[in-house]
């Protein structure tokens, strides 16, 4: 059991037909001191993708030159078309619903959102997950290294041109796809 956050769902390795894949762009690696700049998901039906979810969020500090740099993402954008933490975080839990989270290296995506659901709603994530980090770990041993652009380039699918969300979504999907494969 997981007594920092005792009500997290459970990591599963599965193929699935019907799932939420999850990625999130944050001010740092830390969950406590880092904010969350933008939320995206794609609802996945029948292995089609079906819906998306894409907001940016308004922060209380300024983006940092390295969140700019890696994301594309600019102070500017968040001013402009940034909402409100709790709006984005109610209508991403409304968009969810009870599906699985797929994801890669999802516990980061996760546990940014469960810790901000419950400081700021008093509520839990607690859908069960299916990380593509764990899966590719199991299904390709020999791999020297497992992040995002070394499946993409594994699988030989469309570079992204940039580190955002959706983007990421889209491309993790078709990793997802191919990795479950080989299960």
């Amino acid at each position: 059991m997981n007594n920092i956050r005792p009500y997290k769902g459970h990591s599963l390795v599965k193929d699935l037909n019907d799932y939420t894949v999850l990625d999130i762009e944050t001010t740092s690696l830390d969950s406590i001191s880092g904010e969350i700049v933008e939320i995206s998901a794609i609802k996945v039906r029948d292995k089609k993708e079906v819906e998306t979810f894409s907001e940016l969020v308004k922060t209380e500090n300024k983006l940092g030159a390295f969140t700019t740099r890696l994301t594309g993402i600019t102070n500017e954008m968040i001013q402009k078309e940034g909402k409100d933490l709790m709006y984005v975080l109610e209508n991403f839990k409304d968009f969810l619903d009870k599906d699985i989270i797929v994801g890669h290296n999802v516990n980061f995506d996760i546990n940014f959102i469960y810790d901000s659901m419950y400081k700021n709603m008093n509520e839990y994530l607690t859908n069960d997950f299916v990380d593509t980090l764990r899966i590719s770990r199991k299904v390709l041993p020999n791999l020297k290294h497992h992040k995002l652009d070394n499946l993409i380039d594994y699988f030989n699918l469309l570079k992204r041109d940039e580190h955002r969300a959706l983007n990421d979504c889209i491309l993790t999907n078709q990793v997802y796809i191919n990795l479950t494969k080989m299960l």
